[in-house]
């Protein structure tokens, strides 16, 4: 949790640098500021002065120190750079680049739907023309023994309330009889 208790090498940690003051074996700010990282503690040191920042690490547990005191550091290099409004105007753009991109996310997706669908329909209509098969010639050496079946390829969305069979089930439809002349449907 805490980078050191102790004092490295005998140097002060960068608050009683800061301060100018000797660093004590319990000093409060010695896990949190480093010697290596001075600028972390001048910037807290700016924004929110060293009495309020040891008032308020007096008052935490020693395992919530760090993260108070990683968040009081990124709020003041915030405050430093954003006078006005700190991390939370850096937070009001994140949140108006996410809606800005949730925008344009919810747009690409209705244009490839829109895509997806005149692709669809044109396939359909190619596909349905291409596989339409015509009446047959009533073969004459038979003289009508066989049924004349005027036979139609339909896709299965187009005729859903006719049949739930499989892939090119011949399917004849109500009120009609196959062999006098009626009609019969192929299901994909």
């Amino acid at each position: 949790m805490a980078s050191s208790s102790t004092i490295i090498s005998g140097s002060p940690c960068a608050a009683c640098k800061f301060l100018r003051r000797k660093c004590m074996p319990g000093c409060i700010f010695a896990p949190y500021f480093s010697p290596e990282e001075p600028q972390k503690f001048i910037n807290v040191h700016k924004v929110f002065g060293a009495s309020n920042v040891t008032k308020l690490l007096n008052e935490l547990l020693p395992c919530q120190r760090e993260d108070a005191v990683n968040s009081l550091a990124y709020e003041a290099e915030a405050r430093i750079k954003d006078p006005i409004y700190g991390c939370v105007g850096a937070i009001s753009v994140l949140q108006r680049q996410v809606q800005r991109l949730q925008k344009e996310l919810e747009a690409t997706r209705a244009e490839l739907l829109r895509f997806a669908y005149v692709e669809h329909r044109s396939a359909n209509i190619s596909t349905i023309g291409s596989r339409l098969q015509y009446p047959y010639d009533p073969p004459s050496p038979t003289y009508g023994l066989l049924p004349s079946f005027t036979n139609y390829y339909l896709p299965r969305s187009w005729n859903a309330s006719t049949s739930n069979s499989s892939t090119g089930e011949f399917i004849q439809r109500e009120g009609e009889e196959g062999s006098n002349g009626g009609s019969t449907v192929i299901i994909d």
